[in-house]
């Protein structure tokens, strides 16, 4: 891992297919981790196919090859080892949320992570377990545990990211209605329903009420959607335009 970063490096253990390499790089360039590591993988380097599956992530332009991995894991500090199978040894186990959690507290103390990927055919070696300091497991179907590489390596990605808040595009809308406009919208709506006999037997008319005006405290509705939701009942009961029901009230 570089000096001053802050993320952990993602290193893949003699991976097999150039399509789950650059399936990796894409998935890492999506929750922006910008570090792989390759060991030895199987059909050489560069790998055309990989390229093409990364679909210009930057990760890939910046992968590092290794013929082993004592060489890939020698400038860190705390390896995690990914597997679905029990290893009859003695370490820390861990979920995908928990060991990216500690790895959180790991990289902004200055230590240097990695997280270790076997390949498809018979995951990481026992050697590259052992010489982990935790295993990071999944909640797998235990009859059918083996995960795709990049699939794994995407779910510990999400992991990574997850403490994250969304992009500001995708937060709430600033312009909360006032429990003003949300009681003159309340009055409105139920002045037309009570025009249209909803509200009957009269003595539930309290708790019809009650649980419209729950129904529509629970949204959390702004100004606008206020406005367009009073247009649509005006709409409603008067028509537009030229089907506008004239009405003296």
């Amino acid at each position: 891992m570089k000096e001053g970063s802050k993320h952990p490096v993602f290193i893949l253990h003699r991976p097999q297919m150039g399509e789950n390499i650059g399936a990796a790089a894409r998935v890492m360039g999506n929750f922006a981790l910008p570090e792989l590591r390759i060991v030895a993988p199987r059909d050489g380097w560069p790998n055309e196919t990989a390229i093409t599956m990364a679909v210009g992530s930057p990760v890939m332009d910046a992968a590092q090859v290794f013929d082993s991995l004592d060489e890939a894991v020698a400038d860190l500090s705390v390896l995690y080892a990914t597997t679905a199978r029990p290893r009859d040894m003695l370490k820390p186990v861990l979920t995908g949320r928990e060991a990216m959690a500690e790895t959180r507290g790991h990289v902004q103390a200055g230590t240097r992570v990695g997280v270790l990927f076997g390949g498809e055919r018979a995951g990481l070696p026992n050697e590259a377990v052992t010489r982990s300091n935790a295993i990071l497991t999944l909640p797998v179907e235990p009859g059918f545990a083996s995960l795709n590489l990049a699939m794994a390596v995407g779910i510990v990605a999400h992991e990574w990211r997850a403490a994250d808040p969304p992009p500001a595009e995708f937060r709430p809308l600033e312009d909360p209605a006032s429990q003003d406009e949300l009681d003159r919208m309340y009055r409105h709506f139920e002045e037309e329903l009570e025009r249209a006999g909803f509200f009957f037997p009269p003595e539930k008319t309290p708790l019809m009420i009650q649980n419209l005006r729950n129904i529509f405290a629970r949204g959390g509705l702004t100004i606008q959607e206020v406005r367009t939701f009073r247009g649509a009942i005006k709409a409603l009961t008067l028509g537009r335009g030229k089907h506008r029901v004239v009405r003296e009230d």
